[in-house]
């Protein structure tokens, strides 16, 4: 019993869809190739790094990756030759400079507008009282008198 746990455990874990033939010999090699693959995502599955992605766009960064590491490349020219080609989009933590900045900042401004009109309009309604709810003297007199009783 425990040992059909264990693979079906192993089933249900993600595979990396990096294939034998992708793997550079020099280990040190690969596990940078890893992590920058890691950082970039499939522009077909999109919120999947090209680690774990089965697209054949995947498969072709993965290899370009190695291939600009094995040319010589630093990890950030390799992630840079790949930005300047397909984008900023192909990062999954953009970065916050130039235009993707407003988008980084948007939300953060958009939910502080939000509290900041939400808690003016609290208080001036709190404040506000409209002349129908104030009592005359009349009104206030009487209110007296049946409490009285």
């Amino acid at each position: 019993m425990r040992r059909l746990v264990l693979i079906l455990c192993l089933l249900a874990t993600p595979l990396a869809a990096v294939q034998p033939d992708e793997v550079l010999d020099d280990p040190a090699l690969e596990q940078r190739a890893r992590d920058i693959s890691k950082g970039l995502r499939c522009l077909v599955c999109q919120n999947e790094n090209i680690d774990d992605s089965n697209a054949s766009l995947a498969r072709d960064l993965r290899i370009l990756v190695r291939d600009r590491l094995t040319a010589g490349d630093t990890d950030d020219e390799t992630v840079e030759f790949i930005v300047d080609r397909y984008g900023e989009y192909v990062l999954l933590q953009p970065r916050a400079t130039g235009s993707t900045l407003a988008l980084w900042l948007a939300g953060p401004a958009m939910l502080l507008i939000g509290a900041g009109v939400a808690l003016g309009y609290a208080r001036k309604r709190g404040r506000a009282q409209p002349e129908d709810a104030r009592l005359s003297d009349a009104e206030s007199a009487r209110l007296r008198d049946i409490l009285d009783q």
